[in-house]
């Protein structure tokens, strides 16, 4: 039977598919690109507006490689765009996004226990903060600002510490980490497409045109390209987080997401600077080890802990599902096939925490994850784990209590 979770569920896993093999191929080329910028070098009888050239060997080939100072003398017939992998990466994140946090919002987006938005008004906040983070960040780097990339990137850190505590005062653990990911996502896209890419077509038209191009625009596009540089590989943790409790379920999860940051910063200054020849800082990975032991400690005093406060109000979604018919039968299944897990002090050895941070000790918490635990555990075989046992009339209950209550 396809219901209508059934089928989000694998419409999400098909967004979530595409949305990771557009990131492998936008990071993939990223990364290349800017560590063949870095290892140009200069040759005797290069020409004058030549910047440098490289020689690499791949796959059983040998590749010659130049980049100009601004842009050659004619513009050859045969030109590659880089651009694709960043919009389908951003346009599959944000379908996503709707999938999974605006259209479950009240089992994904809303914590009442931090806020009790309505649904309209969560979404408004999300993708008003989206567009919200570009602008300040474009404005920041249109100004003089531009002209100081050291200090730039202070405040550029300052801010995005305000929005990580800023998203964990409204939205779940889950979603805090995410928005942040995304908000970061969303300023790495559009440096590539009002930016970047329009700079380079002012480019091309002068060269069209007969005209010299002015190097202020390649100097304009390298800024914003160092820029999502440095924001990769903090997009990929946050992106990746809702899978690790102890990073987006701690009351210091704003703390934790921005020291990714930093730790995103120390690694790619290790590649940046040996792609350049500058030799192997090896201190950043000191530095990138420290950050993360304070990380780890930071995670330390609620390990694992609940999203939310069990007694706060329940979303309206959870509120329908826990008057649902056979909600009782639910909670006894759960009780005792599922809390030695879930829940605040498993009893399950060797657990230390409730597996990615669901606790299903309380009849809220049940309605709140419903969802997930009628996939899980009601139209799949995924939940209980190998070696432990639910009955197949007990699947059969849960998934008639969800659907009941999803229809109601």
């Amino acid at each position: 039977m396809f219901d209508a979770a059934i089928l989000g569920h694998w419409s999400e896993f098909a967004l979530r598919w595409l949305h990771v093999v557009a990131a492998m191929a936008w990071i993939g080329s990223s990364f290349y690109f800017i560590a063949l910028d870095l290892g140009l070098r200069r040759a005797p009888g290069m020409g004058a507006t030549v910047h440098g050239e490289e020689w690499q060997v791949h796959g059983g080939g040998f590749y010659h490689i130049q980049k100009y100072l601004v842009a050659p003398d004619r513009l050859p017939d045969h030109l590659i765009w880089f651009k694709w992998e960043s919009y389908a990466t951003w346009l599959s994140g944000v379908a996503l996004l709707v999938a999974v946090y605006y259209l479950g919002a009240g089992f994904y987006l809303i914590d009442p226990a931090r806020a009790d938005l309505p649904v309209w008004a969560a979404v408004a906040v999300s993708a008003g903060s989206l567009a919200a983070g570009w602008v300040v960040y474009d404005l920041l780097c249109r100004s003089p600002l531009g002209e100081r990339p050291t200090l730039l990137m202070v405040l550029l850190f300052a801010l995005i510490v305000v929005l990580a505590w800023g998203y964990a005062q409204l939205f779940t653990g889950r979603a805090a980490l995410l928005h942040l990911g995304a908000v970061t996502a969303t300023v790495m896209t559009a440096n590539v497409f009002l930016v970047i890419i329009p700079n380079q077509k002012v480019v091309v038209a002068d060269l069209r045109a007969g005209r010299q191009p002015e190097a202020r625009f390649g100097r304009i596009a390298k800024l914003r390209s160092t820029h999502n540089n440095y924001l990769t590989l903090p997009v990929v943790f946050l992106m990746l987080s809702n899978h690790y409790p102890l990073a987006f379920a701690t009351e210091r999860n704003w703390m934790i997401a921005s020291l990714v940051f930093l730790m995103g910063v120390t690694i790619r200054h290790f590649f940046n600077r040996m792609h350049a020849g500058a030799g192997r800082p090896w201190w950043t990975w000191a530095a990138t080890a420290a950050i993360f032991l304070l990380i780890v400690w930071l995670a330390l005093p609620v390990p694992g802990g609940a999203e939310g406060d069990a007694r706060a109000p329940l979303a309206p979604a959870a509120a329908r599902l826990a008057a649902a018919p056979g909600f009782a039968a639910v909670e006894e299944i759960v009780a005792t096939r599922c809390v030695m897990c879930h829940a605040a002090e498993p009893l399950w050895p060797g657990l230390l925490w409730a597996p990615k941070g669901v606790r299903l000790d309380s009849a809220g918490a049940i309605a709140t994850h419903a969802r997930d635990i009628y996939l899980q555990a009601g139209e799949s075989h995924a939940m209980p784990p190998a070696g432990l046992w639910l009955e197949p009339g007990e699947r059969a209950v849960i998934a008639a209590w969800f659907r009941a209550g999803a229809a109601s």
